[in-house]
């Protein structure tokens, strides 16, 4: 049985407009059907918002503005919004659909790809992003299963606006899927940070893994994930596959550089980087071989249930051709990327068990009346003929019953709640196991997978297994006062979570180097990988006492005696102090410190000395100018108005100190 067949979507009509076919995939946000727009008769895919999230209101409103901003792009690498509505219950996007595969199916069949293929790839990629940034709009979740490989060539990006209006809505989910947490910048996991850099960083990713036909950092969980991309660099793609050209390592170094700042500002300064490195490559280089060789896996990709919804599917064959498969093979094409499809021929199909009655004999001939020996003869040969046909029948009864009659399909049951999925399982004769994992796709309590799988062919009194959702796993944050930073840092990577941004402040309690406090506090349940922020102990309070002016050991006695550490300057400076005392302190008196800071002290070698101008017998303003260049100031005693200086308070040609006041009596 159809799985799609079970959904209640499959054969309704949306909004009196789209007629829905058949179902394509389903994520943790939305499913994603093929449909016919019957207004202007054409197929799309629709995205179909999941019921949980369409009941919040505020997450509805987002997701609309972020479509209308995705549609606002027309740009011929992004995935087209056709357009939105909402019917009943169902909040949805009309969406330009696909026929084709997704770049992680690509991978997953082919694994590397050779470097001509992998910046055919990025490209249009790069284009569609460069657009989109320049726009004002930021992806957020830059991943191969959202980039679509047309099966005409085209290369597209898909749930553009979605990422960013889904963070509204999981604000925490650093570790939702493993995918995404692959994709990363260490600024999203620290902080939350999603500028252009972000997908400038998810690029980089992406290229590595087209290049290597692996990611760059791998973990059995996603918080030792999270820890590789905040702590360890991108390593270089020849490390993995020696002998790719160095142009490409430094590509991907500059794309996935840690600090943001170092990146390219966005998708547009990374294409023509892109570009500038393609052009250093020689066409060897472009075709270097990756280590699994060019034959790709033939088998169609198909979309799995736990997969984050796209718009691209298997593409159906044409009944009146030969039966086919598809591969997907890259080859050199325009900046959009071209793909050549390969229609192979599938293998014969294996011969049913059937059974056949076997042929009635011929009408004998016309001959004379028969005698009773020739009736009784007559009778057994009928008699023969009816077992024959009887056996048969049962033979043929025997090999049904064997072969369906005492199976079953296994029914979907996923989603439901676990008392809906026994009842459903048992009243098609199954028997029933249960487990439960965590989840963080699927709400607690909910089916999240089944073995046998839903239309899987079993036997009538089978069991079947399904694995109940416990919810996203929590865990702890640990007490971590008082503990030295580097052992809290331990404990909070023991615990799964990640230690992030450190923060300093005074405390009188916990000694300095010490953790006064979590972000979230200790005792907060989190979803492992999240990141923790830390405040570290600056030690007790202290203020800055004055010693300026002090002898130097009366103002060390004066420092050491509050908390402090001294320092004295190796240079000396002229002041207004006397040879030995403190002209300066840095920090200045009243400032904040810590037990434990050092204050700097500066000493005076005395005022610096200048020799008085001579200015009796000048007017004035003439006196006051002359002593003034001299570096001093001025005091001016008139017994008239005005007249010539007649005396100073500090003869022509001694010495004074600079800054000091000398005395005219001007008549």
């Amino acid at each position: 049985m159809d799985a799609t067949l079970q959904d209640p979507l499959v054969g309704q009509t949306l909004d009196g407009r789209y007629r829905v076919a058949a179902r394509i995939a389903v994520g943790g946000m939305a499913t994603v059907y093929r449909a016919m727009d019957t207004r202007l008769d054409r197929v799309v895919a629709l995205k179909v918002m999941h019921p949980s999230l369409a009941a919040d209101a505020a997450f509805v409103e987002r997701f609309i503005r972020e479509a209308k901003s995705v549609a606002r792009l027309a740009h011929p690498n992004v995935v087209g919004v056709f357009d939105q509505g909402t019917d009943g219950t169902y909040v949805y996007l009309a969406m330009e659909y696909i026929e084709g595969c997704t770049l992680r199916d690509l991978l997953g069949r082919r694994g590397a790809l050779s470097p001509r293929a992998a910046l055919d790839v990025l490209e249009p990629v790069l284009a569609a992003l460069g657009a989109a940034h320049r726009a004002g709009l930021v992806h957020r979740d830059v991943k191969p299963e959202n980039v679509l490989i047309g099966d005409d060539g085209r290369v597209k990006v898909a749930d553009f606006g979605l990422a960013r209006a889904v963070d509204a809505q999981t604000a925490a989910s650093t570790t939702s899927v493993m995918g995404t947490v692959s994709y990363l910048a260490p600024e999203q996991i620290e902080d939350g940070s999603a500028g252009t850099p972000v997908d400038v960083y998810a690029c980089g990713v992406m290229l590595f893994e087209a290049l290597t036909g692996a990611k760059p950092h791998t973990g059995s969980t996603p918080a030792q994930i999270l820890y590789s991309h905040l702590n360890r660099p991108v390593p270089p793609p020849s490390s993995r596959v020696p002998g790719l050209a160095l142009a490409l390592d430094g590509l991907v170094a500059r794309a996935t550089d840690r600090d943001p700042a170092r990146r390219p500002a966005d998708a547009v300064e990374l294409l023509h980087e892109l570009r500038s490195a393609r052009a250093k490559l020689t066409e060897a280089e472009l075709d270097a071989e990756p280590p699994n060789g060019e034959d790709a896996d033939d088998t169609t990709p198909v979309a799995t249930p736990d997969a984050e919804p796209h718009s691209a599917s298997d593409s159906t064959p044409d009944p009146d051709s030969e039966p086919t498969r598809r591969g997907v093979k890259m080859t050199k094409g325009a900046d959009d990327g071209v793909t050549e499809v390969i229609r192979r021929p599938l293998p014969e199909a294996r011969a049913e068990h059937t059974s056949v009655l076997p042929p009635l004999p011929a009408d004998p001939p016309p001959s004379r009346p028969r005698g009773p020996r020739a009736l009784l003869e007559g009778r057994r040969r009928l008699l023969a003929l009816v077992g024959a046909a009887l056996l048969v029948l049962g033979i043929g009864t025997g090999v049904w019953y064997i072969n369906s009659g005492q199976f079953t399909q296994t029914p979907s049951v996923l989603r439901l709640s676990q008392a809906d999925a026994e009842r459903t399982l048992t009243e098609a004769g199954l028997r029933v196991r249960v487990t439960h994992e965590f989840s963080t796709t699927i709400d607690r309590g909910l089916v999240m997978a089944s073995d046998p799988g839903p239309g899987d062919r079993v036997r009538g009194n089978a069991t079947v297994t399904i694995t109940v959702s416990k919810g996203p796993e929590l865990v702890k944050v640990p007490k971590v006062r008082d503990l030295p930073l580097a052992e809290a840092r331990k404990r909070l990577r023991a615990a799964g979570l990640v230690p992030a941004t450190v923060s300093r402040a005074f405390d009188d309690e916990v000694a300095r180097g010490a953790v006064v406090s979590t972000e979230p506090k200790a005792g907060s349940e989190l979803r492992p990988g999240r990141a923790i922020s830390l405040v570290v102990s600056k030690g007790e309070r202290l203020e800055v006492p004055t010693v300026t002016g002090l002898p130097e050991e009366k103002a060390r006695e004066t420092l050491t005696g509050t908390g402090f550490k001294v320092k004295v300057a190796a240079a000396r400076v002229h002041s207004e102090q006397k040879p030995g005392e403190v002209a300066r302190q840095s920090p200045d008196a009243g400032a904040t410190g810590a037990r434990g800071d050092t204050v700097t002290l500066t000493l005076s070698k005395g005022p610096e000395m200048v020799t008085v101008p001579d200015v009796v017998g000048k007017d004035e303003d003439e006196a006051v100018r002359l002593l003034k260049a001299a570096g001093l100031d001025v005091t001016v005693r008139r017994i008239f108005f005005t007249g010539s200086v007649f005396s100073q308070s500090v003869d022509g040609g001694e010495q004074a100190a600079k800054g000091s006041s000398i005395t005219i009596w001007v008549r």
